[in-house]
């Protein structure tokens, strides 16, 4: 038998099938497109999750169940989004509505939660007994495992660590309340910092406006990584920024959690050592820790962006 897990993410819609060894045998996907209503955000996910099985000559009979991962806070038991800022979604009653397309007992799980347990069952925490993972994308995701499972609190909202203030009277984030890790560490942060610093650059040639042929709104969260790497001083001083507010963050999680394991997932990880080299760097300097022998193990998610699907399926 397989299990089909589905990754809304603020960006892109990604469906998977899954087989009993945490093996993906196919995925398809699509554009969120949000903001736009419920119903259209189900119909896509049933397009894509029906599109997986096709690729994988998987019949609906021969699945388990759907599971779905979403960025916000959602209740497991009622199987309902209670809110998600990124997603512009509150009381969203989302596996009925799957239900009603698929025709296929259907769980949800918070996005980061969901990639938690895909790197905790077959990725870079696998082994571990205790291990957060962090998602960097549209938002700054959490998940957290204590004793082989998923923590979240007596409410299910837990584990929403991108909404942790680090500035006080900071940036507003999309929650409502202002100076969130999630303002200064997501992808989203990245771009708007890479853009502020494009904006303010008083020398006549700007490397990384040029390296978007002079469209702005072409930036991503590689643009300043590029810059930096190749020698603009500029795209440094935006990466610079950019990791101490994600140590900040990083830090305060290891001393709270004091996990095994804190992998860090979304596209910017794919930055490898350029990443993570500074963040322990300053993560060896400023943690509560730095005096033990035993210290959380800092790396990137290996599963990529397979872990929120593989998490999904298995939740």
């Amino acid at each position: 038998m397989y299990r089909v897990g589905i990754d809304l993410g603020g960006t892109n819609i990604v469906a998977g099938v899954v087989d009993n060894e945490y093996n993906i045998i196919a995925k398809a996907e699509c554009k969120t497109a949000v903001p736009r209503p419920e119903s259209e955000i189900c119909d896509s996910m049933a397009a894509v999750v029906k599109e997986a099985l096709k690729k994988a000559k998987v019949k609906m009979d021969d699945v388990d169940y759907i599971g779905i991962g979403v960025p916000g806070a959602v209740n497991p038991e009622t199987r309902i989004i209670e809110t998600s800022p990124n997603l512009f979604f509150q009381n969203w009653e989302v596996a009925k509505m799957m239900e009603e397309r698929l025709h296929k007992y259907t769980k949800v799980e918070n996005d980061a939660n969901a990639a938690a347990l895909g790197e905790f069952l077959a990725g870079s925490a696998k082994g571990s007994k205790n291990a957060v993972a962090i998602t960097l994308g549209t938002g700054v995701g959490g998940g957290i495992i204590i004793d082989g499972k998923i923590y979240s609190g007596s409410n299910y909202a837990g584990a929403e660590l991108g909404h942790m203030v680090i500035v006080k009277d900071g940036i507003e984030c999309g929650c409502g309340r202002k100076g969130c890790w999630e303002a200064y560490a997501s992808a989203t942060a990245l771009i708007r910092m890479t853009k502020d610093a494009i904006k303010n650059e008083k020398a006549e040639f700007s490397y990384m406006l040029s390296a978007v042929e002079g469209d702005i709104e072409q930036v991503s969260g590689r643009t300043a990584f590029d810059a930096m790497k190749a020698g603009d001083n500029t795209g440094r001083a935006v990466v610079e920024q950019y990791i101490e507010y994600l140590a900040t963050g990083l830090i305060n999680v290891i001393n709270i959690f004091q996990p095994d394991v804190l992998c860090i997932g979304g596209g910017i990880a794919n930055q490898g050592e350029t990443l993570l080299a500074p963040l322990r760097t300053i993560i060896e300097r400023d943690r509560f820790t730095k005096h033990n022998d035993k210290q959380t193990k800092v790396c990137v998610a290996t599963l990529g962006n397979d872990a929120g699907i593989i998490g999904a399926a298995c939740i």
